[in-house]
């Protein structure tokens, strides 16, 4: 290596070096703090706090109720990003034809994904209210959808995909701004149906928007918390009780902040595994 590559690289570095630092300071050093945490016994109330190792993790695999809300948050987050990606990718091929009103059918479809998800939530639950909600009074029943053990996590997932749909279109739509037009012209010419042109052209090209689109939303999704917690609380009888409910509960709630710590830590390294998993997919896709 030359001199001025040397010096070029630190140059770089010591350009980067501040940035490193603040991610260091806000995500490094709590992780850590977290991880340590996980390896102990530690509860305010009582004022213990002793090194025990594993054993938080051992307890963890023998939990029913973690092991509940894993069951949970796996289905919602496969029903919910499957449901996302069908709809947006059905709403970005007909908003990507030209038609009058374009731009405000697409200004429309922002709408939700731009609301807060609280608000969302909390917009959810009166129309779910069994009593006096908009959805009962149009299907004209009266269902307790929050309230029915088989329903809710359903609900739950109703108002993921009302919300999060807009964002998985507005990102398939901007990957199909860059497949070449050229491309559907032969495919007309050469008399091919538009469900040949979808499959092969339109989905192998715009694969690796796809895959990251299942990046984003399924480690969202896995990790989701203010939605269901605003919408449900986790009931009833648990039955929308997701990891980040549940540790938040042993957290916050019944003060285990070791056995809390150790739910935490091993969300993260489900979600870091399926992100090497996607990107692994990704690169294999984009060289």
């Amino acid at each position: 290596m030359s001199r001025s590559q040397s010096h070029e690289r630190t140059t770089h570095f010591l350009f980067l070096a501040p940035a490193f630092l603040i991610l260091g300071s806000v995500l490094l050093y709590p992780g850590i703090s977290v991880l340590w945490l996980s390896l102990h016994r530690r509860l305010l109330i009582f004022d213990i706090s002793r090194f025990v190792g594993l054993d938080n993790f051992a307890y963890l695999m023998q939990d029913a109720r973690f092991w509940n809300a894993f069951g949970n948050t796996l289905y919602f987050t496969t029903v919910s990003v499957s449901a996302e990606l069908l709809l947006g990718l059905g709403v970005a091929v007909l908003l990507h034809r030209a038609f009058r009103a374009k731009g405000l059918m697409r200004t429309v479809l922002l709408i939700p994904w731009a609301v807060p998800t609280v608000v969302s939530a909390k917009m959810w639950e009166w129309l779910y209210n069994p009593d006096f909600g908009l959805l009962n009074y149009l299907l004209g029943l009266r269902i307790n959808w929050l309230g029915a053990p088989a329903l809710a996590l359903h609900a739950a997932i109703l108002m993921d995909v009302w919300k999060t749909t807009p964002f998985v279109a507005l990102l398939l739509m901007a990957g199909l701004q860059t497949i070449p037009g050229e491309l559907y012209q032969a495919a007309r010419i050469d008399g091919a149906s538009p469900w040949m042109v979808f499959r092969t052209i339109t989905l192998p090209l715009l694969k690796p928007v796809i895959l990251v689109v299942l990046i984003f939303r399924t480690l969202d999704a896995f990790r989701v918390f203010d939605a269901v917690y605003v919408l449900t609380g986790g009931g009833p009888a648990n039955t929308t009780e997701t990891l980040s409910i549940y540790a938040y509960k042993v957290l916050f709630q019944t003060l285990q902040f070791g056995y809390g710590s150790a739910i935490a830590v091993t969300v993260f390294l489900f979600v870091g595994l399926t992100s090497l998993l996607y990107v692994r997919q990704l690169r294999g896709v984009t060289t």
